[in-house]
């Protein structure tokens, strides 16, 4: 049987994440393997796997900042606000090449920091139990509300002009639920030339870089992240003894509240492995998810 672990796969384009998923599966022989976000077929870089009893753990990954790396082409727009869609509408190539450096600086200065984003029509947010993306596909009007996020950097990296478009390369730092296809669409809009994405790669989830990531052909149980490893660079680590370990995976209290300094962390025992996420409840620790005991390292 695989051990526990959190596994760092680098996604090729033209595949989806289920197929990594299903890949992943045969390699390392369980079923027992979930996501902490998808990517779309187009895009590439960063999935982070849990394997077995870290499957647990995706919960407090799957909220954590990410950054991208992405190419923006101006001029036009498409149905899925990505190359993936149908061309909507095309700028005529002299506004294009009217729009300006400072322009675009300022357009994308309006998308930073936190704004109310509408995502994407084509996207997997559910709209009365059904995807907003069977839906947008099934000929249906969809209708998304703002959705509050955070853009922390969007940096233009490089510019480059052609007549008739202007491709941007930039990098996006950004809460969790941000779409980049939406802001691609918005600055278009915003410049009055349309947008559209043409490349997205995902290259860091928290505390996870895609550098550290396998490629899906060499998925491997040696390329498993250690649960204790992977909870600590995600929500921090307290130390627990060995009979305050047992108390938390029993389900009781433990004393020492004051060892918290954030809402939760995780619990680590003598021998190093992970109990648990603990949070505070007064003077003590409690556990709100507890690990798998193992039964040998």
């Amino acid at each position: 049987m695989v051990r526990p672990g959190i596994l760092l796969v680098d996604k090729p384009g033209g595949i989806t994440s289920h197929d990594v998923v299903s890949r992943a599966r045969r390699a390392l022989g369980t079923r027992k393997i979930g996501h902490a976000g998808t990517l779309d077929p187009m895009a590439t870089g960063l999935l982070v796997l849990g394997v077995e009893g870290a499957t647990r753990l995706l919960t407090y990954i799957v909220g954590a900042d990410k950054t991208y790396e992405a190419t923006i082409l101006l001029g036009a727009s498409t149905d899925s606000d990505d190359a993936d869609g149908v061309e909507t509408a095309r700028a005529d190539a002299a506004d294009v090449d009217a729009v300006t450096d400072e322009a675009i600086a300022a357009g994308i200065a309006d998308l930073t920091g936190e704004i109310d984003q509408v995502p994407s029509t084509v996207s997997a947010i559910k709209v009365a139990g059904r995807r907003a993306y069977d839906l947008a596909r099934a000929g249906e009007q969809v209708e998304l509300k703002a959705r509050r996020v955070t853009v922390s950097r969007f940096e233009v990296r490089q510019t480059r002009r052609d007549s008739g478009t202007i491709a941007l390369d930039v990098v996006v730092d950004c809460t969790t639920g941000t779409y980049i296809r939406a802001l691609a669409r918005d600055l278009g809009r915003a410049l009055g030339v349309g947008g559209h994405l043409t490349a997205l790669r995902r290259t860091r989830i928290g505390a996870f870089e895609v550098q550290a990531a396998a490629s899906v052909d060499d998925l491997a149980e040696d390329a498993l992240v250690e649960p204790a490893t992977a909870a600590a660079v995600t929500v921090g680590a307290v130390a627990v003894g060995a009979d305050e370990a047992r108390d938390l995976r029993h389900g009781k209290r433990i004393d020492g509240g004051g060892r918290l300094t954030a809402a939760v962390a995780a619990a680590i025992d003598p021998d190093g492995r992970l109990v648990g996420i603990v949070e505070k409840r007064g003077a003590q620790l409690k556990s709100v998810m507890n690990m798998p005991e193992e039964t040998s390292r």
